[in-house]
């Protein structure tokens, strides 16, 4: 059993006090979101035969085919690609990128700079890495006004002839920003429509899904992406990613993964297909967890005094929880307090090292069933100022807690408090 500090479990339980109506609210919100998921199941008939493995060119699996068509309709698309073959967030993200842009297009983001593990993906021109610059496509950017808003006027102005697809991402990546509402996006959509009415509107929707009760292809976006070990695979799912929207754009999309000519038509599903069934079902209650324990780890982080975003009392649209410390051995002993709370490699010291895809030391609290399985409780940073932690996951609301708990506790043997 774990024993903390009692100013500690004091702080705890004044902490779910004050956060007891907000907590009420998210259960609304999986009882939405849950509905939604079993009413698309029951749509389109799922049954057991659905989750049969299938093997070689797996022509006519209907277990995959019927997976796309709910997701589609989850997540208000025309069309969808489901599969295990994407390895990661970034790998579905970039097939959709590739599968849509061509040689002399521009991709144009409006949110600022993108994840750290994109930036490769978009690339220098004659990388030689077979990037986007490396192919001839260019890149913009417009960064956000120091309120973390779009700057309009200047997103006007950055639209060029040749710009095709405009790029937003949905959470905060490793910034200080606040994420963006599926209102936001909604008004951002609106916005772009009336400046140029054939933009590609793509989002980067990972770490969003189920946490409002809406997606963004719901409220215009053209084509989404995001990963199954994040939230849609409601920590069941092993790998994969999914892509969906416009018909036309996800068909290109499957086009770039598999072969011209081929696209959503063939894939061995290899055995992978109930657990991505099961994980879409499970996706909403454990979203709904995990979101409970980010309200509680902000109430507590502010009540000690330290600043975090979004505060407990704000609207969420996404798991990330930041938190921001005043030096990097805070923040490391604030990572390390996580990993400890870990059920698996709770034994393991996490530290700083040079992690592929990003540009700074990234120390990360990975304690998971799922490697990178971020749906689980895990905590990352990048060591860089000004500091700043971001905890996201938990498949349980108890596991969160405890891991919260661990944190301060570690923070305070330090004394670092």
């Amino acid at each position: 059993m774990a024993r903390f500090a009692e100013e500690i479990t004091a702080l705890s339980i004044a902490a779910e006090e004050r956060i007891s109506s907000r907590h009420r609210e998210i259960d609304e919100l999986v009882d939405f979101n849950q509905w939604k998921v079993i009413d698309a199941f029951q749509r389109h008939k799922v049954s057991d035969y659905h989750f049969a493995a299938s093997t070689g060119y797996a022509y006519n699996d209907r277990g995959r085919e019927v997976l796309d068509e709910v997701y589609a309709d989850v997540f208000g698309a025309e069309a969808a690609l489901v599969r295990p073959h994407f390895a990661s967030g970034t790998h579905t993200i970039s097939t959709a990128l590739f599968g849509v842009l061509r040689p002399g297009d521009e991709l144009l983001s409006i949110t600022g700079r993108p994840y750290d593990t994109l930036h490769k993906v978009i690339g220098k021109e004659q990388d030689g890495t077979g990037s986007l610059r490396d192919f001839g496509i260019t890149y913009s950017e417009v960064a956000l006004t120091e309120e973390g808003e779009v700057d309009w006027p200047a997103v006007a102005a950055a639209i060029q002839p040749n710009t095709k697809v405009i790029a937003i991402q949905r959470s905060r990546g490793y910034s200080w920003r606040s994420s963006f509402t599926i209102s936001h996006l909604k008004d951002m959509v609106e916005q772009l429509r009336r400046i140029r009415e054939d933009l590609i509107i793509f989002v980067d929707n990972c770490y969003g899904e189920f946490t409002e009760r809406l997606e963004p292809t719901e409220v215009g976006a053209d084509l989404i992406a995001g990963s199954l070990i994040k939230n849609p695979g409601g920590g069941i799912a092993e790998t994969g990613g999914y892509i969906c929207g416009r018909k036309k754009l996800v068909d290109q999309a499957a086009y770039r993964l598999t072969a011209p000519g081929i696209g959503r038509d063939v894939g061995a599903m290899l055995g992978t297909t109930r657990a991505i069934y099961q994980g879409l079902f499970l996706a909403p209650h454990t979203v709904g967890q995990a979101l409970k324990g980010s309200i509680f780890a902000a109430a507590v982080f502010q009540a000690i005094g330290f600043q975090t975003r979004p505060a407990w009392n704000e609207p969420r649209t996404d798991l990330i929880q930041a938190v921001q410390f005043s030096g990097p051995e805070h923040l490391i002993a604030f990572v390390q307090g996580i990993q400890q709370a870990a059920a698996v490699d709770s034994h393991v010291v996490p530290e700083p090292w040079d992690m592929p895809g990003y540009e700074h030391p990234v120390i990360m609290a990975a304690g998971t069933f799922i490697q990178g399985g971020s749906l689980e409780l895990s905590a990352d940073a990048p060591i860089r100022e000004p500091y700043i932690g971001y905890m996201q996951g938990g498949l349980t609301y108890s596991h969160v807690k405890y891991g919260v708990l661990s944190a301060l506790q570690t923070l305070k043997d330090r004394n670092l408090l």
